[in-house]
């Protein structure tokens, strides 16, 4: 097993360190001395247990319960994370941190169901793996403090009354302050940058983030309307090498058809009518750090071939010019739609496809992280909380049901409109959830149908005033306006839905 050193030197840990043993299970022989090795040197007061099977190192657990545990996954006779889940049952607070191989995701899932406190990807970072140690040693600090603190109040009491109660109270103040550190601190394992969950699925989506964070390979995010994509493409580029550069996001929706290439790109003055002066891409301005093609799915199809281009060159021109740029910049791109199916219908490149699925990360749908609700809801509390001025403090349990048995098609979006609406209307410190919710039993009724009939229902209907509109999108006569769209969101669907004039 190899330990890859991070780009930073590190420095010794204090002299302080508690008097703490650590459990290290790994049946390579080569492997446990080098990490032992590692440990005696960053952490020279922990004591160290060895044991090269899982249960050997349960065995060992028992019988000294030691305060970490770090094992490795793949060992003979029981495996770490059989072993891993016997001491969980036998000491809920048991710091455990998992070694794992890139390989390993189902057992990396069946990890962090069980509740192990991280996981380190092999070959070892030292960085990360000191890391994943020393956050444990800060947990059990704390705890040992706050034990300390409560343990002296309590003697003060028993010995003398006079004098105590202020001492009580700047203690107790004291300890106030020091819980909440200690709730912001588990908050924070929940809290993936700008990601709140702690179920299965997003967890595993946190892994995929950590995989790839720190590499400039492409990636593609795949995943219904509202599920995140845009704040998971944000963690990425926040974890990567290129964080202190720009990320430029572009929506392939949003933009005009005629006017994507221009923004894309960029152009020269007088490239075409009202091009009165040179613009540069969005290309250009990413250049050194990530742009995010969020619905990339919706790019014309004439235009997929010169994005394939700079994928595979980092070459490309401006509108107007023939003068070649070069660019150096991480791809990450996002589809709500079935890419493969696009390729089928025509509307796909490929070769594209396949050069933008080098690194696939699907985000879940929140139906599928009902787990995360609670966390998700008081986090936006929070939010409009602060920036509406209320003061709303709890949640019912009634409303909490409410909102977990909800299959929320639109996602983490639909929630937080739902929260900001319910805050904006609450009455009191408790959030009042006026929205219906009896729409659920129906949409999942209706889950089965056949979704081309409903796709062919809204071309007729599009198709039918385009043509009483003269086929004019725009302007007051336009279809646009007779729909209720806007103009670039009406001609995406025409694209997608492969609407011609006739």
């Amino acid at each position: 097993m190899a330990i890859r050193r991070g780009a930073q030197t590190l420095k010794n840990s204090t002299d302080t360190i508690p008097a703490i043993s650590l459990l290290y299970v790994e049946d390579e022989e080569h492997a446990q001395e080098l990490v032992v090795q590692i440990l005696r040197l960053k952490f020279p007061g922990i004591s160290i247990l060895l044991a090269q099977n899982g249960q050997d190192g349960f065995d060992l657990y028992t019988k000294k319960r030691p305060e970490i545990v770090v094992t490795d996954i793949r060992m003979p006779i029981v495996d770490g994370i059989q072993m891993a889940k016997k001491i969980r049952e036998l000491n809920q607070d048991a710091h455990i941190i998992v070694l794992s191989a890139a390989d390993e995701t189902n057992y990396i899932l069946e990890a962090i169901d069980i509740g192990i406190n991280n996981y380190v990807l092999k070959p070892i970072n030292l960085e990360k793996f000191t890391s994943a140690i020393e956050q444990c040693l800060n947990k059990i600090s704390l705890t040992e403090q706050l034990k300390q603190k409560e343990e002296y109040i309590r003697k003060i009491a028993e010995n003398s009354l006079q004098g105590a109660y202020e001492e009580i109270k700047r203690l107790k103040k004291r300890l106030q302050a020091e819980n909440i550190y200690l709730h912001q601190d588990a908050a924070r394992e929940y809290n993936f940058g700008e990601i709140i969950g702690q179920s299965s699925a997003i967890s595993y989506v946190f892994f995929r983030i950590e995989q790839v964070a720190p590499l400039d390979t492409t990636v593609l995010l795949l995943g219904e309307t509202g599920t995140g994509k845009g704040v998971v493409a944000r963690a990425i580029h926040s974890r990567s090498t290129r964080k202190d550069r720009p990320m430029i996001t572009v929506n392939c929706t949003a933009l005009p058809g005629n006017l994507i290439e221009s923004e894309l790109f960029g152009r020269e003055r007088g490239a075409f009518t009202g091009a009165d002066a040179r613009q540069m891409g969005r290309f250009e301005l990413a250049d050194g750090g990530t742009i995010f093609l969020d619905e990339i799915g919706e790019m014309p199809l004439e235009l997929q071939c010169k994005l394939l281009r700079v994928i595979q060159d980092g070459e490309f021109e401006r509108l107007g010019s023939p003068r070649t740029i070069k660019t150096n910049v991480r791809i990450i791109a996002a589809s709500n739609r079935n890419l493969e199916e696009e390729i089928k219908n025509g509307s796909f490149r490929e070769d594209l496809f396949y050069r933008l699925n080098v690194f696939p990360i699907t985000v879940p749908p929140l139906r599928q992280r009902q787990d995360d609700i609670q966390l998700l809801v008081n986090h936006f509390v929070t939010k409009f909380n602060k920036k509406i001025g209320k003061k709303i403090t709890t949640v019912s349990q009634e409303t909490l049901n409410a909102l977990q048995e909800y299959h929320w098609p639109g996602n983490v979006r639909e929630l937080e409109s739902v929260i900001e609406r319910a805050v904006i209307t609450s009455e009191g410190s408790a959030l009042q959830v006026l929205d219906r919710f009896d729409t659920v039993h129906t949409a999942r009724e209706t889950a089965g149908q056949d979704v081309k009939s409903l796709a062919e229902l809204e071309r007729d209907h599009i198709l039918q005033v385009l043509q009483k509109s003269g086929w004019r999108v725009e302007g007051i006569n336009g279809a646009a306006l007779l729909l209720g769209l806007n103009p670039s969101t009406l001609r995406a669907r025409m694209r997608k839905l492969d609407i011609h004039r006739q």
